[in-house]
């Protein structure tokens, strides 16, 4: 009898073959050449010095990201779920209370995650589209009174960015730690977070950052380390445990560094690359274009008949727009057209608003007015071409 019973798959005997396209939807987006070029260099050991360096490097340009001074700041790896998880299993314990202000699908997978580790969750719900007053939010704090509120500064969902101005000041009130979610607007719009007194502050690198999937910024004020620290049991993640993850980060002030898991170092480089992207063209900067080329977007939209799915300008994402499923077509005709005739990526809604938008992300390097030219011109040409009924 043979000992090997199943041959060589010949679908990896022949060369790997990936198409270039237009990534408009709400991400991954593009990679440019010189972020896929740092990821090419040489694979060195998770423990060398060069390597904590690199992290090193990465932590400073996180802490600009962020406009933090934060010590406790890092890059989990993972993608941004990593992050939200490891933000929840270290600050909440079984039996605290969660509060979860939900506006989208991020805020139901944080209600959810908070759940399965037996915290009891709370949550105040706006409809799609929608967000909440600090009237409403300090309502929920009295009444709940929660170790930690999550917000959603980006609900990519949605499409909407909400205020957080003074959202801190009054979780700090209540002596509740203040998380907040920003994946989907980190470097395209403006965050401070220790002006905003965030507590915990997470994004994704494939985003504004146009780095590969596989690496999330997060970084913990000194007050949301005191709760961790402090904590009576430990996280139910070994793999997310802040205490290990602090000291492979050189966060903890020890001497020296102790294995904890292998950190996926060539996307380390290219999270490095992105961060010196940011730096370079400078964050207000970042933030002016990101607002500027959405602006110019809607008003592209809106002359074509087409509406934005956030009424309120100012509770628009730059980096994500939401338009309204044109009435009389299948979304998914839509986006299938366009990809398959453009090359172009664009989504429908996600969580509460399948069904009810198209989703347009354009972020980072895709930021542009030839980019958003691109869009116009696609969705003009499906809007001709798919099939509209008559009803």
């Amino acid at each position: 009898m043979s000992s090997i019973s199943v041959p060589p798959p010949k679908c990896l005997q022949k060369p790997l073959t990936v198409p270039y396209r237009h990534m408009f939807g709400p991400g991954p987006s593009n990679v440019p050449s010189r972020i896929l070029k740092a990821g090419v260099n040489p694979v060195i050991g998770h423990m060398h010095p060069e390597i904590f360096e690199i992290m090193n490097d990465i932590k400073s340009g996180i802490q600009y990201m962020f406009q933090t001074q934060n010590k406790m700041t890092l890059a989990v790896s993972g993608t941004g779920h990593s992050a939200m998880e490891c933000a929840i299993f270290n600050a909440v314990e079984p039996g605290d209370s969660v509060l979860v202000a939900v506006n989208g699908i991020w805020g139901e997978r944080a209600a959810e995650m908070a759940e399965r580790i037996g915290a009891r969750v709370n949550t105040i719900v706006a409809p799609p589209g929608g967000c909440f007053t600090i009237e409403e939010m300090e309502k929920a704090l009295s009444k709940h009174r929660p170790v930690l509120l999550f917000v959603a500064h980006g609900e990519s969902s949605t499409g909407v960015l909400h205020p957080l101005d003074g959202i801190g000041q009054l979780c700090h009130k209540y002596n509740c730690l203040f998380l907040v979610d920003s994946v989907a607007s980190i470097g395209g719009a403006p965050v401070y977070m220790d002006q905003q007194e965030i507590d915990i502050l997470y994004t994704g690198s494939q985003k504004v950052l146009n780095a590969p999937p596989g690496t999330a910024p997060i970084s913990f004020s000194e007050r949301a380390c005191q709760k961790i620290f402090s904590r009576r049991t430990k996280p139910v993640s070994f793999y997310l445990d802040l205490s290990w993850l602090a000291n492979y980060w050189g966060c903890d002030g020890k001497p020296s560094r102790v294995y904890h898991h292998t950190g996926p170092v060539t996307a380390f480089y290219s999270l490095r690359e992105s961060l010196s992207v940011l730096v370079e063209e400078g964050l207000e900067n970042s933030w002016e274009r990101h607002l500027k080329v959405a602006e110019y977007f809607h008003a592209g939209l809106e002359s074509m008949g087409l509406k934005l799915f956030v009424k309120e300008k100012r509770l628009r994402l730059p980096t994500v727009t939401t338009i309204v499923a044109p009435y009389g077509y299948d979304w998914k005709e839509i986006t299938s057209y366009i990809m398959k005739t453009h090359n172009l990526e664009i989504s429908g809604g996600l969580g509460p608003s399948v069904g009810l938008v198209l989703r347009v992300g354009l972020m980072g390097c895709n930021s542009s007015r030839e980019n958003v030219d691109m869009v116009l011109a696609a969705l003009k040409d499906a809007l001709k071409h798919c099939h509209k009924s008559k009803v």
